[in-house]
Order: C-alpha cells, then structure tokens, then sequence
C-alpha cells in the first residue's frame, strides 16, 4: 500500500481521536507510533493491521471507519482543490469522477486508487462502481462524496450497497442541488500577503 494511504490514516486518526489514542492504534497494530513515511511502499498487511486495530479501538464498524476517513480527506484543502477541479456543481463533480484517477496520478504517479465508473440511473440518481485490489475503498469513496455534497451545497443521500462482485457500489440520489450555500471556492490559489 502506498505510505500516503497509511499516512492519511495515521493523521485522521490523529487528528480527530488524539495523539494518545494515535499511540494506543499503532501499538496495537505493531507499528512505530512515529507513522509512515508518505511517499514509500508498505505491504497491505499493514494498513489492514491499521484499520483493524482502530476498529478495535474506537469500536466502530470498518465501513463506518473508512467512510469517515474519506470525509476527513475531502475537507483538507490539497485533496478538496483536487476534488473541486471537477466541476462547478455537484454533478459536473460526479460525471468528473471516472478522470479523477488520472488526475491523481498526475500528483502522485505511483499512488493507486481504484477504477471509478459513474453511471446515470435518471431523476437525478446514480451508481458509481468503485473496483479496485483492496476493499474498503469504495466506504472512503462514500464519505468522500457526503463532504463533496456539503461542500457543493447540494443535498444528496449516499449509501454503499452490498454486491456480490468485488466492485463497491455507491448509490447517490440527488435531492437538491442548491439546498445551502456551499463553501468558497476559487480555482486560483489567493495570493500571498494580499
């Protein structure tokens, strides 16, 4: 897995449970409390050790977890700037999913997210099918899209729904599009000092 997983991880765990508890995980998942260097290579079995031992500790279920994961993610500005290049509504945002592993690789070349394919069900309904090696992504996937919708302003319900395949999937419907004022967003980064 790549370090830049494991590090988001550590730093949400860190960021939203405590330093304390950040220690308590890592040791319990038999890692050094220090973290994951972002840019390296770890074996799968470690972030599986992670999570496992976070669930253990915050007694969370693991969709639960990653689906918090994924909104910590999308309210970082890197990630969100990333996120927000899709679109100027929450829906250019979704039909602008299938491009964002490119775009992704763009930043991080080596990083590895799964393949995402949207497809319009009508009335303002979608799927979007997450297919990727490992499986959890597609409940980062979700919370990623619940703090897109905030973001967007748009009210939306998300669910992941149970296959039978190795692909997740991730309903959305569309309730509103302009339900609240969104947050501020501008492509251009705001100048230094101004």
């Amino acid at each position: 897995m790549h370090g830049l997983v494991n590090r988001s991880l550590q730093c949400f765990l860190r960021d939203t449970y405590g330093s304390d508890l950040w220690c308590r995980i890592a040791e319990e998942a038999g890692i050094d409390s220090v973290g994951f260097e972002a840019l390296l290579m770890y074996d799968d079995a470690i972030t599986d050790h992670l999570i496992d031992a976070s669930i253990k500790w915050l007694g969370k279920p693991r969709d639960a977890l990653l689906e918090d994961l994924g909104i910590y993610l999308a309210r970082l500005e890197a990630p969100r700037r990333l996120l927000r290049f899709g679109g100027v509504d929450f829906v250019d945002f979704l039909q602008s999913l299938d491009e964002l592993p490119e775009r992704v690789h763009l930043a991080v070349p080596d990083l590895e997210i799964p393949e995402l394919r949207l497809s319009s069900i009508g009335g303002g309904r979608f799927t979007l099918e997450c297919k990727g090696r490992m499986p959890g992504f597609g409940s980062v996937f979700a919370g990623v899209l619940r703090a897109m919708a905030d973001d967007y302003g748009a009210l939306a319900l998300i669910d992941l729904a149970q296959t039978a395949s190795a692909s997740e999937l991730i309903q959305i419907e569309l309730l509103e599009m302009e339900f609240a004022s969104g947050r501020h967003f501008e492509l251009a980064l705001p100048e230094r000092g101004a």
